[in-house]
């Protein structure tokens, strides 16, 4: 009769090769050992580089990601390289950071599973071999350019923008129709858009923005004050943050965070001159 063991290894196919990625803690050793005695041929390694090189030359039927504290960027990097080279694996989480949770189930929606520690050896196993005889079908879109979603979502962020300034009563108290209020955003968005998709500039090198300029002279005729300028420019930077919030999904995380200094730098730069143009410089 055979033994646990041997059932055990019946379970795991030859395939069944598991990249465990683990720093050198004791619980993930004995995961480790946890897995091999269930019949897995376990590849791990402690950094990201490490496990990109070796997800890119071998055959994997599983990713293995412990997560220490609110850092989910290198796992969606794994997640998002192991969907590239072995679009069928199965791709678990494993993190001792419970408040991260909610968050990364919007952020790594490619994830089969995410598991918030502590959680036996046994249980993380059993719901691996469960995922690999049950595959989940995979939503996996290619990442979008952050120029790209800012344009498909202007008017939400418009939208987002008024529902904003309209809680603000220093703004509200000016007597402007919602065009009024939203004229100039269309093309200040747009210019966000376009110098994200234009090469590399260095902060403090932005374009001169005809929109900022002319922002500037209408705030002024309508009676706004210089403290109100800056309240729309901070609302108009949340506002675009929020937006590539709730597409975190479709990010390409390789640029984001060169993207979000452009960005910020880039509204910075506009309100520099409609205050410039408000006080009568330009």
């Amino acid at each position: 009769m055979p033994d646990s063991a041997d059932l055990h290894k019946k379970e795991a196919t030859p395939e069944s090769s598991i990249l465990l990625v683990q720093s050198h803690s004791g619980e993930l050793s004995t995961l480790e050992r946890a897995l091999r005695k269930s019949g897995f041929k376990v590849i791990a390694a402690s950094t990201v580089k490490e496990a990109l090189g070796l997800l890119v030359s071998g055959k994997f039927s599983a990713l293995l990601c412990m997560l220490q504290g609110p850092t989910p960027g290198d796992s969606f990097t794994l997640i998002n390289a192991m969907r590239h080279v072995h679009p069928d694996a199965v791709t678990m989480i494993i993190t001792d950071y419970p408040a991260l949770k909610e968050s990364l189930v919007a952020l790594l929606p490619l994830a089969d599973e995410l598991v918030v520690t502590p959680v036996p050896p046994t249980e993380i196993i059993a719901l691996l071999k469960d995922r690999l005889r049950s595959p989940r079908p995979k939503k996996w879109k290619p990442p979008e350019p952050v120029a790209n979603i800012l344009e498909r979502n202007a008017k939400q962020t418009i939208s987002e923008w008024l529902v904003r300034v309209n809680d603000v009563k220093d703004l509200v108290d000016q007597p402007l129709s919602d065009e009024g209020r939203t004229g100039h955003l269309p093309r200040l968005l747009q210019e966000v858009i376009k110098r994200l998709r234009a090469p590399r500039l260095e902060e403090g090198d932005a374009s001169v923005s005809m929109a900022a300029i002319s922002h500037g002279k209408v705030r002024r005729e309508q009676g706004y004050t210089a403290a109100m300028l800056v309240t729309e420019s901070r609302i108009l930077q949340v506002c675009i943050f929020k937006t590539l919030r709730s597409n975190l999904a479709s990010l390409d995380w390789t640029l984001v965070l060169t993207d979000v200094m452009t960005i910020a730098d880039e509204v910075d730069s506009q309100l520099t001159q409609t205050m410039a143009s408000f006080s009568g410089k330009n």
